[in-house]
């Protein structure tokens, strides 16, 4: 992992960066920096820009106007490996990865740094072995990925995503299929992952109640537009609810923790 000051060379720096398919804008030009060691939480509603923006940083898309640089250097000058070593992203509806074991899966996440033809060793077996034991699978090394729930699944993408050993995760709804049990689990190993090893995690999520519990800092989006940027307590007040989500609604605080809950009116 690259060493130095992570906010100085491991920052997302956009400028004007838009995105549009035909006349269809789906990322109104945006100027915005964003640094490691915190976990950002997109918010919006549906086709709100959310996803199209963590693909755009995750170099899945590229683009149409404007720039986005990534360690001072625009993002598409980083050579393919050496970008892999420092951004992982999971996407909304990961693969089903049939026919592998927990432990050949998160294996997978090691690729950047042996290549397909490298060797895998020792200081690879170690990471895999670490990044298991992190996010809790350890103990499902050896079952087929397939016969796992969508939590534990959830969790063994994660485990590859920490033996990558990148800087920045971005996750595009990790939580969307989940029950409410799964997606605190599935958070809670993102916060600590942030946490203990000071990796920037920059995750959509629907639920902004979800958001403001376990984030840092939550960005909402609303028809592609950046309108709302801040601590989740600063978000989760009832004017800007009602400015993300297009319908009215109302704060209230958690009886025993004193943390805001937002819902529809």
């Amino acid at each position: 992992m690259t060493q130095g000051d992570p906010s100085a060379t491991a920052a997302f720096e956009l400028s004007q960066a838009s995105f549009s398919v035909g006349e269809r804008a789906l990322l109104a030009p945006l100027s915005a920096r964003f640094a490691p060691g915190a976990v950002i939480g997109l918010v919006g509603h549906n086709g709100s820009g959310k996803s199209t923006l963590l693909k755009l940083l995750a170099r899945q898309q590229t683009v149409t106007n404007g720039a986005i640089r990534y360690g001072g250097r625009p993002i598409g000058d980083w050579r393919s490996r050496d970008f892999a070593r420092e951004v992982a992203y999971l996407p909304q509806n990961p693969p089903l990865a049939s026919g592998l074991t927990v432990r050949e899966l998160v294996a997978l996440g090691r690729y950047p740094w042996h290549g397909a033809l490298g060797r895998f060793g020792p200081e690879d077996a170690e990471a895999v072995t670490e990044a298991m034991e992190l996010a809790d699978v350890a103990v499902f090394a050896d079952r087929m990925v397939e016969e796992l729930s969508g939590g534990e699944r959830q969790r063994v993408w994660l485990a590859m995503l920490v033996a990558q050993q990148a800087r920045w995760l971005l996750l595009d709804e990790p939580t969307s299929a989940l029950d409410v049990a799964h997606q605190i689990e599935v958070l809670a190993l993102v916060r600590k992952l942030a946490e203990t090893q000071g990796r920037g995690v920059m995750v959509v999520l629907h639920d902004v109640n979800m958001a403001a519990r376990f984030c840092d800092e939550v960005a909402a989006l609303h028809t592609g537009r950046l309108i709302a940027r801040g601590c989740p307590a600063s978000i989760m007040a009832k004017d800007r609810l009602e400015a993300i989500y297009g319908l009215g609604m109302e704060v209230l605080r958690h009886p025993i923790s004193g943390m805001p809950l937002a819902f529809a009116s």
